[in-house]
């Protein structure tokens, strides 16, 4: 118990360290080259160098995510640290097969509806499924030609996907922003395989219905930035 509170502060002073490089406005480009499952394995490994490269690849769409969940932006982050400090003093007991964007989604999400379920907003409730998922999004600019008419159809396009089922909208969200398989999707929102389908689909029927742009709709929601 002793050595476990120890790393807790040890990871904590590691993040005081890393946070002011990360700028949460930047793509992560320059984590491509790495592979997700060696860093994860080598951070299993006990290398500190490959727990600071995951969080930071991934820190920024994590706050993200959980300010989609929260409005508290500050609990988030907390939450989103306190993700990568279990994943460090408990390292020895993590799976080496993971698919590690989707373990991390997920181990958020699960964090905040602990959170919600502390503070009583959903009193005897743990289910991830009262979580709203709040956050709006809007079609990269680089998308839209110079033509009038189809910037007024992405506009509208935006009021649509806003406008969608919470959890219509969060399975959009982490299909086509994130890249989640429907497997993946499924797993995070608490639900069967069919049901994570349905909600895909009942979602991008609803936009098909309207869209009329000559950009292809996959390719739209594929640039949905938040």
């Amino acid at each position: 118990m002793l050595k476990n509170r120890i790393l807790y502060v040890k990871t904590k002073c590691l993040f005081s360290r890393i946070l002011p490089q990360i700028n949460m406005k930047t793509k992560n480009l320059q984590f491509k080259t790495f592979d997700d499952i060696t860093l994860w394995n080598n951070l299993k490994d006990g290398d500190e160098k490959s727990f600071s490269t995951l969080f930071e690849k991934y820190y920024a769409d994590l706050v993200n995510y959980g300010n989609s969940l929260s409005p508290y932006a500050e609990k988030v982050q907390d939450c989103v640290q306190d993700v990568f400090t279990d994943i460090w003093v408990y390292r020895n007991g993590l799976q080496s097969s993971v698919v590690v964007k989707a373990y991390l989604l997920s181990s958020v999400r699960k964090r905040i509806a602990r959170l919600y379920e502390r503070d009583h907003i959903f009193r005897k409730s743990t289910s991830t499924d009262a979580i709203a998922f709040l956050l709006e999004f809007s079609v990269e600019h680089d998308l839209m030609d110079d033509d009038y008419a189809t910037k007024e159809k992405v506009v509208y396009l935006n009021k649509l996907l806003n406008n969608l089922p919470a959890r219509q909208k969060e399975a959009l969200y982490l299909r086509y922003h994130q890249g989640l398989t429907v497997e993946q999707i499924a797993d995070m929102l608490d639900v069967n395989y069919q049901s994570a389908s349905n909600l895909l689909h009942r979602g991008l029927l609803t936009l098909r219905k309207e869209w009329k742009g000559s950009i292809s709709l996959i390719v739209v929601l594929s640039s949905m930035a938040c």
